[in-house]
């Protein structure tokens, strides 16, 4: 076999077709949908317990946290009304030991980095001021019964910190809060991407769900209280009558654990295997960023192992997992196949013929069109399933912002399961840049929950009342 056979094999199963689009989609729909049973499935879909779409005309001021793996982030933003804000952010670096030390240091340190906050945001006023409403940023895996509550169920992203999980953390951040005199009340606890669909609907009514396309992936969009039957039985009387709508974060990255429609290739397989949750968030590990890389770098392996590239050479660099992140291959579609030379010299020592550079640039945009192809049927699903047929999508995450033709890609494969049969610029639905979801999105979703609390409405289930 020669390296251009290996190479159009390749291709061949990289390649997604508008009919396994479709089929792929329909079993999406099915998923989201057992997600919402009583039995559950796969995708989770999590009530996120904002319970009204933003007007645009919401105003007042409001703190939003964002507890990151590096940092906190603290923003202040000034809801103008006419869909417009402003706001003011700080970051506060975590220290590394705090991520594996006691409890009581995180919420001091939250408490503290607030403190200083406010102080430095409204100076002599805080002390008399009266209490700032806080929405709470944090994406780690909690189960909530109210907007205003949710117990860890386990910790991510390098956290590991004893005493947290299986507590509510909004209590916890709260009394440190209030030792403090802080006027801060914590009245929402969201997920960052519910935060990116609230904050773009706030900005763009247009919006029909608020999606992530980064180091993972995940959607979230409205749905409606009495269409969610895990939640029958459990709701106030108030949510049932006006059949409310609820924010869902989907946490679609689990879509197809058993293996049904996705189509799967050898080095997909690899990549499970060998990733710390084998079998667990497979639609995940085919499109997000953290694994494009992977998938080139083991396409290569396989090559070199049937000495069909780097013939003669040491390659032992480019066995170390994970030594191509997604910059590799998102820099080679950038650029033409004779910037591969250099970055595989730089890189990995490793010399190319000229044949090797062409075929690994194209590798590269199969990765890439392939990511984008299989992003669109979470999108598509959503709209099926709700019914949508037209509205933007808002996306965030650094697949979307910075991979080459992403958003091209994306339309394109939209159109291959819709079929418009129009103009490009004429699609009904699209992907726009969206809002900032764990600032401007958990401030405004502060600003929808203190309404509700105000007018004695329901922000969660009949059991979080008792």
């Amino acid at each position: 076999m020669s390296l251009l056979d290996a190479y159009e094999k390749t291709k061949q199963e990289l390649t997604v077709t508008p009919e396994k689009l479709t089929e792929i989609t329909n079993h999406f729909v099915s998923e989201l949908n057992k997600g919402l049973s009583k039995t559950g499935g796969n995708i989770p879909m999590i009530p996120g317990w904002v319970m009204d779409y933003p007007t645009g005309q919401e105003t007042g001021d409001y703190l939003a946290i964002d507890l990151g793996g590096t940092n906190l982030r603290v923003v202040k933003v000034s809801l103008l009304g006419d869909s417009k804000f402003t706001y003011e952010a700080e970051k506060y670096p975590i220290p590394v030991p705090m991520r594996t030390g006691k409890s009581e240091d995180l919420w001091n340190f939250i408490a503290d980095s607030l403190d200083t906050f406010v102080k430095k945001h409204y100076g002599s006023r805080g002390s008399s001021m009266a209490k700032l409403p806080l929405g709470f940023t944090f994406s780690y895996p909690a189960s909530q019964d109210a907007i205003n509550e949710g117990v860890l169920q386990r910790w991510t992203k390098g956290f590991d910190i004893d005493g947290v999980e299986g507590e509510n953390v909004v209590p916890l951040l709260q009394d440190a809060i209030n030792v403090r005199n802080t006027p801060v009340e914590v009245v929402s606890l969201i997920n960052d991407t519910t935060g990116t669909l609230v904050a773009s609907k706030y900005c763009d009514p247009e919006t029909i769900m608020g999606l992530i396309f980064g180091t993972g992936c995940n959607g979230a969009y409205y749905d409606v209280c009495n269409d969610i039957p895990k939640l029958e039985g459990r709701l106030p009387d108030d949510l049932l009558k006006e059949n409310s709508p609820m924010a869902i974060n989907c946490e679609y990255g689990a879509f197809d654990n058993e293996w049904a429609v996705l189509p799967r290739t050898k080095y997909d397989i690899q990549i499970d295997q060998e990733s710390p949750r084998p079998g667990q968030q497979y639609y995940e590990k085919m499109i997000a960023g953290y694994y494009l890389g992977e998938v080139l770098r083991l396409i290569l392996l396989d090559y070199y192992s049937q000495d069909l590239i780097f013939k003669d050479q040491n390659i032992k660099p480019l066995q170390v997992p994970f030594a191509m992140d997604t910059s590799f291959p998102s820099r080679i579609e950038q650029h033409s196949a004779t910037f591969v030379e250099g970055l595989f010299l730089d890189s990995f020592n490793i010399k190319t013929t000229e044949e090797e550079r062409n075929i690994i640039h194209d590798l590269c945009l199969l990765i890439g069109t392939r990511s984008a192809r299989l992003s669109v049927c979470g999108i598509a699903a959503i709209c099926k399933k709700r019914n949508y047929k037209a509205g933007h999508c808002a996306s965030d995450g650094s697949v979307f912002n910075m991979y080459p033709h992403f958003k091209e890609r994306a339309h394109e494969a939209l159109n291959d399961i819709f079929q418009w049969n129009c103009d490009p610029k004429d699609y009904p639905i699209t992907l726009i840049h969206a809002e900032d979801g764990s600032g401007v999105g958990a401030a405004v979703i502060a600003c929808l929950t203190e309404k509700r609390l105000l007018a004695n409405k329901s922000v969660g289930t009949i059991e979080s009342k008792l």
